[in-house]
């Protein structure tokens, strides 16, 4: 049988995939042929839509490395009989750590002068006042295995009172509020950490914006069609948030050089990078390779992994 991997893997998953069936890589030109011949697939960005899967001739499995799964038509996959698993929890505290860092250096405004410096750019340091976020108030959004981590580090680390939103959880490692409007109106920093869906798509628009405090600050690591960007980057030329942290955009790979926001000096920008660690790349491709060989040989697989 053949195991097609679609994007790049670390090493370790692929050695491990080796061991068991043949493996065509994404350098191969023998990839593209993968709808006739692929028993299973491993992929990270790649999508794989309704209409792939019609022409799959053989699959049996898609392995999508991360939590989110919106790349791939999961309804088109299960009508199909092929199950699709995820690696849940294996990149969260990375993705946490990224979504601190994005807060620090949009509130520090680290960013901004440090283009300053490279340019060679003359910085009057009253202009350049920044915000500490030590005790200050953490609104999380979706507190599920990252956000429940971000909470945490918030807490211990700087001291910060946490509130939490997520109608699906209970028992959350923070303040839980009822509703999203009373995260906003009281958060100095809204950090989202939400699948995308249509529940939660432009699930911060204008009138969430508005509703957040003069000076906040927004930042998103879990995916860009969570915030409407023409409505973010109104909200930041009129001064009414401080800065944003964005490592997640509507059109990635990466978004263009012209995007509106990118023009934005409070704004700092990583091209969807929060999970990638070399440890977080060797865990995940590993599950990934492990879930696939699995799958092909009969096992069981771990239902908390499968999405379809």
């Amino acid at each position: 049988m053949k195991i097609y991997v679609l994007d790049p893997f670390h090493p370790a998953g692929l050695e491990y995939a080796a061991q068991h069936f043949e493996v065509i890589r994404w350098d191969d030109p023998r990839v593209k042929g993968w709808h006739a011949e692929a028993d299973g697939l491993m992929v990270r960005m790649s999508r794989v839509t309704a209409q792939d899967l019609a022409r799959a001739k053989k699959v049996r499995i898609i392995g999508k490395q991360g939590v989110g799964y919106d790349t791939v038509d999961v309804a088109a996959a299960k009508a199909r009989g092929i199950p699709v698993v995820r690696t849940p929890g294996v990149n969260s505290d990375a993705v946490a750590e990224l979504a601190i860092a994005l807060a620090l250096s949009a509130g520090r405004r680290v960013a901004e002068l440090d283009r300053r410096i490279r340019e060679g750019l003359p910085v009057a340091r009253p202009d350049f006042l920044a915000v500490e976020l030590f005790g200050k108030t953490v609104g999380v959004v979706g507190v599920g295995n990252i956000g429940s981590r971000v909470a945490r580090k918030w807490q211990a680390a700087f001291g910060c009172r946490v509130l939490g939103y997520d109608p699906y959880k209970s028992g959350l490692p923070c303040e839980q509020v009822d509703r999203l409007e009373a995260l906003l109106a009281q958060a100095d920093l809204v950090t989202l950490h939400v699948p995308l869906n249509g529940e939660t798509r432009h699930l911060i628009g204008r009138r969430e914006l508005a509703q957040m405090k003069k000076g906040a600050i927004l930042v998103n690591t879990c995916r860009g069609g969570v915030i409407d960007e023409p409505a973010l980057c109104d909200a930041l030329k009129a001064g009414h948030l401080f800065a944003a942290g964005l490592d997640v955009w509507e059109e990635e790979e990466p978004p263009r050089k012209s995007h509106p926001l990118l023009a934005l000096p409070n704004v700092v920008a990583t091209p969807h990078v929060a999970g990638n660690t070399l440890e977080t790349q060797a865990r995940s491709s590993m599950q990934v390779a492990v879930q696939v060989v699995d799958a092909l040989k009969g096992m069981p697989l771990k239902e908390e992994n499968r999405v379809a």
